[in-house]
């Protein structure tokens, strides 16, 4: 089978390997869809945390069943997805209910190779079904899962005021079910195109550009006072993690989506009065794939909206470092094998 690697920060190379034989407690996928994500783009850069080099990126994935392996109630040739988070089962996350922060996890592309191939191994437990979607949708159920994760640390409450810091794919994804919860979303970017997509395509009711814009004046304006009960980051931006914490209102709860490397610096007496609650939201969980799968059926989320760009298999290794570039406006490249 044809594989792509990426050798190392910058580089990708094509190559071919054995297709997988299928191993106790596994599914054999045939992949059909990869949708390109910020994991990948950032560790072609180079800038990822958790990396080793070479590595075949894609968790991003929609596929097609060859063998379900020891999976009840899937059948061959069915269209499916999975969770790309390796979990152990017997750590204290796992056995606390938490497999998506799993003390060993193994994430497909990050630690163990993943589905930039045409063929891909996955533990068979990790099947998520079609539901009847499209392999173009079915490829969005992950990064959206990711913003359904978020969104439900966050615990968002009918009405109140949640601002998300980031307009990228994952960013997007969060407020659409921050919206979804019933919450009023504040879209906040540097990038006009993506406060627009979040206006016209997500009907985003309140869109800051901060770099043009007094970005607490806004706010203020938009709470009546108040600020955002819920703060969201989805940047992985040190100064935008840091700085966000003046944005929370008294008794807030800010969730860190974003990863960088760097730490966390916040005024402990400005922190400590709002009496505010600060926590990290990792990968997702079955519940929030599933949340995903059934808002698209029901129609709360249209996935074909966040489709920008579109490749053949044989044409990443040309195009992927174009996608790095803000200018070509990608919210989501798609991958067809």
């Amino acid at each position: 089978m044809k594989v792509l690697t990426c050798i190392t920060p910058g580089k990708l190379e094509y190559g071919s390997a054995d297709a997988p034989q299928v191993k106790p407690g596994y599914a054999l996928l045939k992949i059909k869809r990869i949708g390109i994500c910020g994991t990948d783009l950032h560790a072609f850069e180079g800038t990822q945390p958790f990396f080793s080099y070479p590595r075949v990126l894609g968790h991003e994935l929609a596929a097609e069943l060859v063998d379900a392996g020891d999976a009840q109630g899937f059948e061959k040739d069915e269209s499916v997805t999975f969770i790309p988070y390796f979990n152990c089962g017997h750590c204290i996350a796992c056995r606390s209910g938490k497999p998506n922060c799993c003390v060993n996890i193994q994430v497909c592309g990050v630690h163990t190779d993943g589905g930039m191939a045409e063929y891909l191994q996955v533990p068979s437990h990790l099947l998520v079904h079609g539901e009847g979607l499209s392999f173009d949708e079915l490829v969005l159920v992950e990064p959206l899962a990711i913003g359904a994760h978020g969104v439900r640390r966050a615990n968002v409450q009918q009405g109140e005021f949640v601002l998300v810091i980031g307009a990228g794919p994952i960013g997007l994804g969060i407020m659409e079910f921050a919206r979804i919860a019933g919450g009023v979303v504040i879209a906040a970017d540097f990038n006009p195109q993506r406060l627009a997509f979040c206006k016209d395509n997500l009907k985003i009711a309140h869109a800051i550009n901060v770099k043009d814009e007094n970005m607490m004046e806004r706010l203020k304006e938009i709470t009546n006072g108040d600020m955002p009960t819920v703060v969201i980051d989805a940047t992985g931006n040190q100064k935008a993690i840091n700085g966000a914490f003046q944005y929370m209102a008294h008794g807030a709860r800010y969730v860190l989506v974003g990863l960088q490397r760097d730490e966390i610096i916040v005024s402990h007496p400005e922190f400590h009065k709002r009496e505010a609650t600060l926590m990290s939201s990792r990968n997702a969980t079955r519940v929030d794939f599933e949340h995903v799968i059934s808002s698209m059926k029901n129609g709360l989320v249209d996935p074909q909206t966040y489709i920008t760009h579109r490749v053949k298999f044989d044409e990443v290794k040309d195009q992927f470092e174009s996608w790095l570039n803000p200018a070509n406006g990608v919210i989501k490249a798609m991958v067809e094998v």
